[in-house]
This record gives C-alpha cells, structure tokens and sequence, in this order.
C-alpha cells in the first residue's frame, strides 16, 4: 500500500455502532476502547426510534456520549422499502425523517444519513418526480435546521445522483459516499465520484467491497414495480449468496484507499471517516482491523 502521495489524514474515525452488534450502552462503551472519535446509531426502529426516546432520553443520551468523549458522526434514517419512490407512502416517511432529522440535531449532530431508493434514468418519469419532491421537502427541512439530509451512494452512479442533486433548490439533501457499494453494484469509480460530488459530501462511511459479475442495482435495493416474479427473487438469492458482489476487511477489496483518500483530500473533505461493517462474523476484531487500517493514513 502506497501513501506517500497522502498528507496524514486529519479526519476523525467513526463506527457504525450498530455494526457492533451490541446494546446500545454497550456499544458506544467499545467504540471508546477501540479508539473511535464518534459513532454513527440507527434511529428507525425500535429504542432509537424517534417517537420512543422522550426528552429526558435524549438528554440522557447526550450525556453519556459527552461523558465518553465521543461525538455522533451521523444519525442513520433508512426507512427502507423503495424509499421515496412510492408518491402514495412518501407524506409517512417524509415526516419520519424529519422527526429524525430533529433528533439528530438534539444529540448534537446535524446530518442523517439515508437510502431513497435507486434514481431512474429518466428525470421526467413518475418515479422520479416522486422521489424530487420528496428530496425537495425534506431538503429545504433540513437547511432549516442547518442539517443535511445525505444520500448514501451505490444504487445508481455519481453521475446520475448529481444530476438528481442539481436539481433541488437546496443543498439540504447531500451526500453520504460510500465507496464500497459503488464498486460493489454499479462497478462505478469512488475516485471520480468524489471528483463529481465533492460539492455535496457530508459523511462517508470506510467499507471495502468486490464484485465478481455484473449486477442489477434493481435487484440489490429494490424498485418500485420491479419487486416480483420467481427470476427476481432466484437473483437475490443468488446476491445474498455472494456470487455477484461481497463486502470484505478493509484493504481486501477493490477501493483502491490510497486513490480515494488523496481524492478526499484534494475534495477538502474534513468529515468523518465512518467504519461500516455488515458481516455478522467477529464485527469486533473486523472493526479494531479497520481502524488500525485507516490509522496507517494518519
């Protein structure tokens, strides 16, 4: 691994808390002792939820992850489903992200990161105008709190993305890039969509990845109208399975993270560097290897 055309990375590392696989309490706990600067916590379901965590839970919260020293890099809010592809479900979820967006602020970070279901190719299609004005409100929401709603790329390419992004009247809705799943799905290049996207970064998350066969975006994140039929599930058996793509240890994969680092720098990329691991074996040991991997860079 070459790094000598880097400057020491001064971005602070984070872990997704949740790919610890512990209780919440616990968890922030162990990203301490890994030598996190900041973590990043679901807030869809369940404890973390934002209906569920009252005022003083909130405070509460806060406190302990002041007292650890950490900061909240990102709040995750990926309803999941189709996004915001669905005209009909979009007021639902268009409010629940707000309602995380509040929180997210509360805890003291100002960025939600988020899926919103693969951009059509064809900006005058139903679809898209669907998920527009749904970006659209839920951008202008969040430059109102001075927060970023960030999309986190890989189901479509940087270029499209940015397209769609030129096209809201806010930069509210930014980007969470994520390297990994572009070389994953769409075998797009993290370097140019740095390059491409530089205006819109916020958050990115470090995860490596490699894909072994073309793969339809579609039949990895779903798309309205696309999700039946036996040939569709037997592909996303067959994507589960790792025939076509699969997530690897840092440095394992096909990010080149001396190319990207530098690209991030030259972008003058000052966030956090976010550990995101979703295999389900030794997360722990995956993770302590990913920061020792990124300190190499530091």
């Amino acid at each position: 691994m070459d790094t000598k055309n880097i400057k020491k990375l001064k971005n602070k590392t984070g872990i997704i808390v949740d790919s610890l696989q512990l209780p919440l309490e616990e968890g922030l706990i162990t990203a301490k002792k890994l030598g996190a600067d900041g973590v990043q916590i679901y807030a869809v379901s369940g404890e973390m939820s934002p209906e569920n965590v009252s005022s003083a839970a909130r405070k509460n919260l806060k406190s302990m992850i002041d007292g650890l020293g950490l900061e909240i890099s990102a709040l995750c809010g990926d309803l999941g489903g189709h996004g915001f592809q669905d005209h009909g479900l979009n007021p639902l979820k268009i409010e629940k992200s707000k309602r995380i967006l509040d929180l997210a602020v509360e805890l003291g970070t100002n960025i939600v990161t988020t899926h919103i279901g693969i951009i059509p190719e064809d900006p005058d299609s139903r679809i898209y105008d669907s998920m527009q004005r749904a970006c659209e409100d839920l951008g202008v929401y969040a430059k109102s709190l001075n927060a970023y709603f960030a999309i986190e790329t890989g189901p479509e390419t940087a270029k499209r993305l940015k397209s769609f992004l030129d096209s809201l009247s806010t930069n509210g809705v930014s980007v969470n890039f994520d390297p990994a799943n572009m070389v994953m799905v769409t075998g797009d290049d993290p370097v140019e969509g740095v390059k491409l996207l530089k205006e819109y970064l916020v958050h990115t998350h470090v995860k490596d990845g490699i894909q072994y066969k073309p793969v339809d975006p579609r039949n990895v994140y779903g798309f309205l109208g696309h999700d039946s039929g036996t040939d569709h599930e037997k592909i996303a058996e067959m994507v589960s399975s790792g025939e076509y793509f699969m997530e690897v240890p840092l440095g394992k994969g096909h990010v080149n993270f001396t190319d990207y680092f530098l690209a991030l720098q030259e972008a003058d990329y000052r966030g956090y560097l976010t550990i995101e691991r979703e295999v389900k074996a030794n997360p722990i040991q995956d993770i302590t290897e990913a920061i020792a991997f990124i300190q190499k860079f530091k």
